[in-house]
């Protein structure tokens, strides 16, 4: 069953999700109408960042959905929404640049990189993990506890939010690292000038803030569930 203090903490950090993704929202939407040097693209912007890092084997392509940019390791492409991909803006700049700056780190063997890759199999087997744990939960005591003690239960749940939180923390700095790499090179190709540069970093900074919410929410949790099965044990 879902506690008070699950409630504060969803609530909380609900609120703090929300705030920080109205404010990237406006930052984007405000640093779309402002042009970057040379009337780039987003895809022009990738690929000339791709081709001067030596990255011959990444396509650019566009996809669906707002803010849905991503690169993918797998199939190696740098996947831009269509605003991205077809803006010639700051906003279109950064987050082209700054996925190619995963690109870049998945060439180079980034370590954070290639920890956080390795972590995806088991995030996918815990969400699952958790999924049944709060369906088993929710359905009634009497049938949870035929399943479960409610101490191996949350003791499961503890295991679960500890991968989140771990993969949560280690995308930290593969994030952060992706952004100084995307704002150093527009820089130094002078695709952003001294007095857009600050917005292209403004950008990024909003959209790495996302990222911290979330590894905070997940650590939250953590310790909420550690200190009820510590509580259970007084």
């Amino acid at each position: 069953m879902i506690g008070i203090g699950q409630l504060i903490i969803l609530g909380v950090f609900m609120l703090l999700s929300w705030i920080v993704g109205a404010q990237l929202k406006a930052r984007f939407k405000k640093y779309s109408q402002i042009p970057v040097n040379y009337g780039m693209t987003g895809k022009d912007v990738a690929e000339k960042m791709l081709r001067e890092n030596g990255i011959n084997d990444v396509s650019v392509i566009s996809v669906q959905g707002e803010l849905s940019d991503h690169y993918n390791p797998v199939n190696k492409t740098v996947n831009l929404s269509h605003d991205v991909y077809f803006g010639k803006s700051v906003s279109a700049a950064a987050v082209a640049a700054h996925e190619c700056g995963h690109a870049i780190q998945h060439a180079e063997a980034y370590a954070p990189l290639k920890m956080r890759s390795s972590l995806v199999p088991l995030q996918n087997i815990t969400s699952k993990v958790m999924n049944f744990i709060f369906i088993a939960m929710f359905l009634g005591a009497f049938m949870f506890q035929s399943i479960f003690s409610f101490e191996l239960a949350i003791s499961i749940i503890i295991a679960c939010y500890a991968v989140f939180t771990l993969f949560a923390f280690i995308t930290l700095p593969v994030e952060i690292n992706a952004s100084k790499r995307a704002i150093a090179w527009l820089n130094n190709s002078n695709v952003t000038g001294y007095d857009t540069a600050p917005q292209a970093k403004d950008a990024l900074k909003w959209a790495a803030y996302t990222y911290v919410v979330a590894a905070l929410s997940s650590l939250a949790m953590l310790l909420y569930y550690i200190f009820l099965l510590l509580g259970r044990r007084d």
